[in-house]
């Protein structure tokens, strides 16, 4: 819950009024994952928003405590800045990986795998 309350409200945070927000998860089947991951299958959430996105040089630091893409509008908006390594300490403790991918034409994507264990037969 902690993931997805984070990752929304980053998203409704840096969305413009009439912007677009959507949220997906889908199931990920047995041996469809990298195979280091092993025979687990696993969830997929997916937040993508319309917003004013992540320059590509500044993706990879996102996760970082206290980091902040851009400064000026953060402290207008508030946070702390640790919304989303919160999100990956999560994440990981679960096993599981997360990864941020710019939305053509702008826009952010956040990718959420976590792995789960397969359903019981009746």
């Amino acid at each position: 819950m902690q993931v997805l309350a984070n990752l929304l409200d980053n998203a409704i945070k840096y969305t413009p009024e009439g912007g677009h927000i959507t949220v997906s998860a889908r199931r990920i089947p047995r041996g469809a994952q990298r195979p280091s991951d092993g025979p687990r299958s696993g969830v997929e959430l997916v937040v993508t928003d319309t917003g004013i996105g992540i320059p590509e040089k500044d993706r990879p630091r996102v996760f970082e405590r206290f980091y902040r893409v851009d400064k000026a509008r953060s402290r207008e908006l508030g946070g702390t800045g640790l919304g989303l390594a919160i999100v990956k300490h999560i994440v990981e403790g679960h096993g599981g990986q997360i990864r941020v991918e710019g939305h053509v034409p702008n826009g952010s994507r956040f990718v959420v795998r976590l792995p789960a264990e397969p359903e019981a037969r009746a």
